[in-house]
């Protein structure tokens, strides 16, 4: 069971941990093992990965093969992937179809439509709106029938969240995007807390250039700390999820000491402060 004050509670009534393990560029079946030994280990009960990522049958193994080494169920962890743009309309159905059977865990807890665009589209194709609500009526099917846990999306706008708000019959579980100090996404939050979505976040750490900004390691120095533990804190401390990287065992280990410490009102605020609206990975914002 997923400890309360260690998770969110979703719109499905589901609760998902604050901690996840992202997997974005984790390759290979023994660094995904060792991986996910360490993460289970430290404490972490979810994980997340993506059709595009590659990686959805090295993950699915290794979880299966190393639940009951850590003495947990699958009802313990909580599993999150994502529909491939190249997926995107059509072919939504058949991405689905291919999750389930590569991560070959029984459901899923959490599919996302990673991206608001198709493959192969041009950004301002509006045949993109017409994909993606398609691929929304495929995913409540799978929500329905008990495939999926809960369902949501990725690097969405407020006016894509809009969109999808108007015509869904299952609304959003999540909202998982780009979220550390220099890219607060405050109308997105904002949103996502009165339409009831929880807002997620991915590329804490900037990419790691944050690890090296004066004030994110003067804090790091303040709390006896690492810079990274200070940027995920910060996430987690305002109710968001997090989903730190790492195929280092002592870097997820450190990743996952967050909820021991608190970060002060006014250090939350310095933080806040850097907010300049830069982005370190995609931008959704031109997809029609």
């Amino acid at each position: 069971m997923t400890d309360p004050q260690l998770s969110v509670l979703l719109n499905t009534g589901t609760r998902m941990p604050l901690l996840g393990l992202g997997t974005f560029r984790l390759q290979g079946q023994e660094d995904t093992y060792n991986a996910v030994d360490a993460a289970l280990a430290a404490g972490y009960r979810a994980f997340d990965t993506a059709a595009v990522y590659h990686n959805e049958a090295q993950l699915g193994h290794a979880l299966r093969c190393l639940l009951p080494k850590h003495g947990l169920s699958r009802e313990d962890v909580f599993v999150t992937s994502k529909l491939g743009p190249k997926d995107q309309g059509s072919k939504a159905r058949d991405g689905c179809l291919r999750s389930l059977e590569q991560l070959g865990l029984g459901y899923i807890d959490l599919y996302l439509i990673h991206w608001p665009g198709t493959q192969g589209l041009p950004a301002g194709d509006k045949r993109n709106t017409e994909n993606r609500a398609q691929s929304w009526t495929v995913l409540e099917d799978f929500y329905s029938e008990g495939k999926f846990c809960a369902i949501g999306v990725s690097n969405y706008t407020v006016e894509h969240m809009e969109e999808l708000l108007k015509s869904c019959k299952v609304p959003p579980a999540v909202l998982q995007v780009e979220f550390h100090p220099k890219l607060v996404q405050e109308d997105l939050r904002a949103f996502c807390k009165e339409r009831g979505v929880c807002f997620q976040a991915y590329s804490s750490l900037g990419t790691g250039v944050l690890l090296s900004d004066q004030v994110v390691v003067d804090l790091a120095k303040k709390y006896g700390r690492t810079s990274a533990q200070v940027l995920l804190r910060w996430a987690v401390q305002q109710n968001i999820p997090v989903l730190p990287k790492s195929c280092q065992r002592v870097r997820v280990e450190e990743n996952g000491r967050l909820f021991d410490f608190e970060i002060s009102k006014e250090d939350v605020e310095r933080l806040f402060a850097l907010d300049c609206g830069e982005r370190f990975c995609w931008d959704p914002r031109q997809v029609s």
